[in-house]
């Protein structure tokens, strides 16, 4: 049995898939040399990460037995195109929130305490400088109120911070209150229709002046234009981004060397316990087809 990790990054993962499959398990990682519908003609098993499954790939993929998503968002797979061709498509939902929940006080401590800037009095030997804030007492928006957001409201609760959870409204009082009144807002929700853009001019527009906005979601959940506007002028105390709107990157981008501006190269989710848990996930979808069984956590 053959199983294709198509995804640019994350090759510890598979790893760990490889740990948990008996070893009549071929797991390899896509040569991104080759065409994509050529790479995945004669895989049984299917692990998209971000690359594009679109129908083309899927037609392509002849032996598909899975199309298995060792995360939780979908959006980069045609589900449509599944469904026609017979593929059930499964994903891992909840295997990394506290990874991801982590990450998230991770950039909020980061532009809170401003680092960049501490770090760059570090090297002129500067004493006591930047001053920056506490999180105790602040409040803290949750966008999304999933599994992420519920254990990132319980980490931030943890340490003293005020939490409200909200949604994803955009378009009337509550979403206007909620956004006025947080110091931070952690985007946790996933990338639809509706939260495509959700940070646009107007919602920075109402954040409250000095508020930090944190996004471990998906990149265009933040309209980057309105972005840029809103650091252009003073009221956006600081970005913390952990995704993107492209990926790969272009690690050059002037965007990212903005001094209010923190940026991971999407790891938010990588740890080894994270790892671990997806791998599990998609190991035991894998074995179940395997045996004609149906997957758990199927979407398509």
């Amino acid at each position: 049995m053959r199983a294709l990790f198509t995804g640019s990054g994350w090759r510890p993962f598979v790893e760990f898939l490889t740990r948990h499959l008996p070893d009549s398990y071929q797991v390899s990682i896509w040569d991104r040399a080759r065409p994509l519908e050529e790479a995945v003609a004669d895989i049984d098993f299917l692990l998209p990460s971000n690359a594009p499954f679109s129908a083309e790939v899927i037609g392509a993929a002849r032996a598909a037995r899975l199309i298995q998503q060792p995360a939780a968002g979908v959006e980069n797979i045609d589900l449509s195109a599944a469904r026609a061709r017979g593929v059930p498509v499964a994903n891992a939902p909840g295997a990394n929130q506290r990874a991801v929940a982590e990450s998230v006080l991770l950039l909020m401590l980061g532009l809170a305490r401003r680092l960049p800037e501490a770090q760059a009095r570090f090297a002129g030997a500067v004493i006591g400088e930047p001053v920056g804030r506490e999180l105790g007492g602040r409040r803290l928006g949750v966008v999304g109120t999933g599994r992420t957001g519920s254990a990132l409201t319980e980490l931030a609760r943890g340490i003293g911070m005020e939490v409200r959870g909200i949604g994803s409204r955009r378009d009337d009082a509550e979403w206007a209150e909620f956004l006025a009144g947080a110091d931070f807002v952690s985007l946790n929700c996933p990338l639809t229709a509706a939260t495509r853009g959700l940070m646009d001019d107007r919602a920075f527009a109402l954040l409250k002046p000095g508020a930090i906005l944190i996004n471990c979601a998906r990149g265009p959940v933040i309209d980057r234009a309105a972005l840029e506007r809103a650091l252009a002028g003073d009221r956006l105390g600081g970005v913390g981004l952990d995704v993107f709107w492209r990926e790969p990157w272009e690690p050059a981008d002037p965007l990212f060397a903005h001094p209010r501006v923190m940026v991971l190269p999407h790891v938010a989710g990588s740890t080894e316990e994270a790892f671990d848990r997806i791998a599990r996930i998609c190991a035991d979808n894998i074995l179940r087809v395997s045996r004609g069984e149906e997957p758990l956590h199927r979407v398509a």
